[in-house]
């Protein structure tokens, strides 16, 4: 489908009425997006005017939020609007690359391809959410399961020796003093700890509400061992990807740096990456910049250099964002490996010195009751 190249026109604004807050106002799971791409990319692909396309997908659409999006997006296209136009009025649905990257596709008459890159690099972005969380269930079930036994053991089945140790008058071993005085406590201090918790939350919350309380939790988050370089990964990953799906589809380079600084959300990096696009802006080009912030290792800084000098900066993004995308499946491999066994042993400790503490309670009462 070809549309006529015509200047970009101002992004329409989103309504503010309160229906307009109701149904437009939520936003699109990342997966209904990408289906939604994939499946308007193959109806343009098909010859299929883009009113009917979108009229078909919206009722079609079960969720009642893509569904109420799709009907306002038709009667947009049929008021005249454009397509990115329509897109632009539901930035909580459509992210500001994605409407950038259609905007451009619009000028090139490339939707339908471009419909189909964004499908996939979501579909990619997706898969690397799944492998972080499924990274995470084994630690987090141990952990619960662990504290859900130290609980039952520790509230209600220790306090039930606890009066026959008292009535036998007995001398109990360290182990489990130690274990009924931390119950004790708990059982006598536990809304100051509630409290106390809550306070520290709230500080936390106010603290990392600023934006300079953003940039240094931001700088703490990279600079933890193991998990900090993790998301370095991960954030130039992203940044790559989006980047790449940006230059590909036409986008001028300003632009695409500036909507892929803004996915990241790291203030750190995004700090760097604003101060990367003033010196594009004054002629140095991408890559040089990139290597004097040190944001990105210099393998990634010489592809960016490549990819400027031959003049294919999207398709060197896209090989430099394919190369993180199996360095990131390696460091959450690395991390799960080295956080499975560290949680197993901890939570392990903990339950271990709870039976400890019961047994060895019991064989003392016994040998002293049987002198």
């Amino acid at each position: 489908m070809t549309i006529p190249a015509t200047p970009a026109a101002p992004p329409a604004k989103p309504k503010t009425s309160v229906l307009n807050m109701t149904l437009w106002g939520s936003s699109i799971k990342r997966s209904e997006l990408m289906h939604l791409s994939r499946q308007l990319g193959a109806f343009v692909e098909a010859g299929v005017p883009l009113i009917d396309a979108v009229r078909i997908l919206g009722e079609e659409a079960r969720n009642s939020t893509l569904r109420s999006t799709m009907v306002d997006i038709e009667d947009r296209l049929r008021r005249g609007e454009r397509f990115s136009d329509t897109l632009n009025a539901h930035p909580k649905a459509f992210p500001e690359y994605y409407r950038a990257i259609v905007r451009s596709a619009e000028l090139t008459g490339r939707l339908d391809v471009v419909l189909d890159q964004l499908a996939r690099y979501i579909e990619r972005d997706l898969e690397a959410r799944r492998k972080i969380s499924s990274a995470l269930i084994y630690p987090a079930v141990i952990f619960v399961m662990s504290i859900f036994t130290i609980v039952i053991l520790a509230g209600f089945v220790l306090p039930k020796f606890k009066n026959f140790f008292t009535s036998l008058n007995a001398t109990l071993p360290l182990p489990t003093r130690i274990l009924l005085a931390i119950t004790d406590f708990l059982a006598n201090w536990w809304w100051a700890l509630v409290g106390g918790l809550v306070a520290l939350v709230v500080a936390w919350l106010a603290a990392t509400a600023t934006e300079g309380g953003k940039r240094v939790r931001d700088r703490l988050l990279l600079g933890i061992p193991v998990i900090g370089h993790t998301v370095r990964v991960a954030l130039i990953e992203r940044f790559c990807r989006v980047m790449a799906s940006m230059a590909a589809a036409g986008v001028n380079l300003p632009d695409a740096l500036r909507v892929s600084t803004q996915s990241l959300r790291n203030r750190v990096f995004m700090g760097s990456l604003d101060r990367v696009g003033e010196a594009m802006m004054r002629g140095e080009g991408l890559a040089i910049p990139l290597g004097r912030e040190k944001i990105f290792p210099s393998v990634a800084t010489r592809m960016i250099r490549v990819g400027e000098d031959t003049g294919t900066l999207d398709h060197q993004l896209e090989i430099t964002a394919k190369f993180y995308e199996g360095e990131l499946d390696h460091r959450i491999k690395r991390l799960t490996a080295l956080f499975e066994p560290a949680m197993i042993v901890g939570m392990g400790s903990l339950v271990g010195f709870v039976a400890i503490a019961m047994v060895s309670a019991m064989y003392g009462i016994f040998n002293q009751v049987t002198v």
